[in-house]
C-alpha cells in the first residue's frame, strides 16, 4: 500500500504564551500543499524500514514512521511490515514533512490492517508522535492553537488556480533555537479574521512572529521574501520557524526559477 504524505505551510504564526510543560502556546493557520513524500508498506516476515531520496540525518528508531508503527503495534499486535520512505520534502524547513510521514503511517496501517480506528483516536495517537502530527490526520485548512493540536475549521479565501512557489535555501533551522530567541508580545489580531480577508490584504496584516529573529540570523531569507514580491507574489512569507519561504501567485513568472541562488530548492505547485 502506498500513500503520499504532503507538506504544509503556516498562514501566520503567533506565539502567545510559554507553558509550564516547556512547550509554547501558538496560534496559526495550517494549510496543506501538494509537495509530497512517498511511503509504502507491505506485509513481511519481519519489520524493516528503509529510505531513499533526501538523506535523513537520524537513526531509523527515531523516525516517526517507525515510531507510529510501534505505537499501533503495542495496542493492536500488528503483523510485521516492510516500510520504505522516499523523502522529497526538505527537512528542518518548516514544512512539517516528518510530522506528515508519522501521521500518514497511522492512516496507512489503519487501512492496511483494517483496524477501523476512528478519527478521534487517530488524532490522539498522532499527538503522541508530535505537536504538528494531528493536523495531517485532518489534512485540511485549520486554525490551530495550544501546541498546534487544538484545531478548528477556518475560512480561507478560495485559492483554487493560484500558484505557490516554495523556496528552500537548504538551511536547517533549529526549532528550539528559534523559540529560545523569541520575545513574547501581545497580539491584537485574531488570525481567522485576517486569513478570511482577500489575499491582497495579507501582505500588511499576516505575520509570522519568527520572521524578524530568523531574518536577523539568516538575512538571505528576507532577500528571498523581497524577491518573491518583486516577481509578483500576492503574499510571501516564512512557514513555521523556517527556513522555507513561499510566495502565492496568480501566475508564476517565466523567469522565476532562474532568479534565486543556486543552493535554493525551488518547488512550484498548484494550490487547491
Amino acid at each position: 500500500m502506498i500513500v503520499f504524505p504532503n507538506a504544509k505551510i503556516n498562514l501566520g504564526l503567533q506565539v502567545t504564551a510559554r507553558r509550564p510543560d516547556g512547550y509554547h502556546d501558538i496560534a496559526t493557520v495550517f494549510y496543506p500543499v501538494s509537495c509530497t513524500d512517498v511511503l509504502e508498506a507491505v506485509r513481511a516476515e519481519k519489520f524493516s524500514f528503509t529510505s531513499s531520496g533526501l538523506v535523513i540525518d537520524a537513526s531509523a528508531d527515531n523516525n516517526l514512521c517507525v515510531k507510529a508503527w510501534k505505537l499501533l503495534q503495542q495496542d493492536y499486535q500488528l503483523a510485521p511490515v516492510a516500510m520504505h520512505l522516499h523523502k522529497n520534502i526538505p527537512m528542518g524547513a518548516g514544512l512539517g514533512g516528518g510530522s506528515a510521514d508519522g501521521a500518514f503511517t497511522l492512516l496507512l496501517l489503519n487501512d492496511l490492517f483494517r483496524l477501523d480506528i476512528p478519527e478521534e483516536k487517530l488524532l490522539t495517537y498522532a499527538l503522541r508522535l508530535g505537536s504538528d502530527c494531528p493536523f495531517f490526520i485532518l489534512n485540511k485548512p485549520v486554525y490551530a492553537t495550544g501546541r498546534g493540536e487544538l484545531m478548528a475549521p477556518v475560512n480561507v479565501p478560495d485559492l483554487t488556480g493560484k500558484k505557490i512557489l516554495l523556496v528552500n535555501p537548504g538551511l536547517h533551522i533549529s526549532t528550539p533555537w528559534a523559540f529560545n530567541q523569541l520575545t513574547l508580545k501581545q497580539h491584537q489580531t485574531y488570525l481567522p479574521d485576517l486569513v478570511q480577508q482577500p489575499i491582497s490584504n495579507w501582505k500588511n496584516n499576516l505575520e509570522n512572529d519568527f520572521e524578524k529573529i530568523v531574518f536577523q540570523e539568516y538575512p538571505q531569507l528576507e532577500t528571498i521574501q523581497l524577491k518573491l514580491y518583486e516577481q509578483g507574489a500576492i503574499f510571501a512569507g516564512m512557514t513555521g520557524t523556517g527556513s522555507t519561504m513561499f510566495g502565492i501567485f496568480n501566475t508564476l513568472p517565466d523567469h522565476s526559477l532562474a532568479d534565486f541562488p543556486d543552493n535554493c530548492k525551488l518547488i512550484p505547485l498548484d494550490l487547491r
